[in-house]
């Protein structure tokens, strides 16, 4: 029998453990948290992002750059919820963005499914890979860095 535990952060925990808030929070819940190494995030794509006003307005597309925050977003929470010493005291900031690619677009309706990893970690400085997903369709996949503020 499998003891694991599915967790999942609804928007009231994510913003008691990450800064980020509206317009700029781009995830809406996280699941399938392993503490220390790994989590999903999940964005419902919706034609009110206001980003959408001017990429583009007549064909809608997410910026990948955003895709690539929600990924970072998502290690932060599970940063975050791994170590309660972290929740409200500290901000995790990208040091680095290696081998991203961008697949396919995500544009208005699409849940955007973001699958992080943790490759590394040494004191405040994380390595994460990371792969972003419609349906079972691969939209996007990076690795990056992150450290905390000290």
């Amino acid at each position: 029998m499998n003891n694991f535990k599915t967790i999942t952060l609804n928007y009231h925990e994510i913003i008691d453990l990450i800064p980020h808030r509206y317009p700029f929070l781009l995830i809406d819940r996280v699941e399938e948290i392993i503490v220390n190494e790994s989590a999903t995030g999940i964005k419902n794509v919706t034609i009110n992002e206001n980003y959408f006003t001017g990429h583009f307005p007549d064909f809608p597309v997410m910026p990948g750059v955003l895709i690539v925050e929600a990924m970072a977003q998502t290690a932060a929470c599970l940063m975050s919820y791994s170590n309660k010493s972290l929740q409200k005291r500290k901000a995790v900031f990208l040091t680095g963005i290696e081998d991203t690619k961008f697949k396919k677009m995500t544009t208005p309706g699409d849940i955007l499914k973001v699958k992080v990893k943790v490759i590394s970690n040494r004191q405040n400085f994380y390595k994460f890979s990371a792969t972003a997903h419609i349906e079972d369709i691969l939209v996007a996949a990076s690795n990056f860095s992150a450290m905390l503020q000290s």
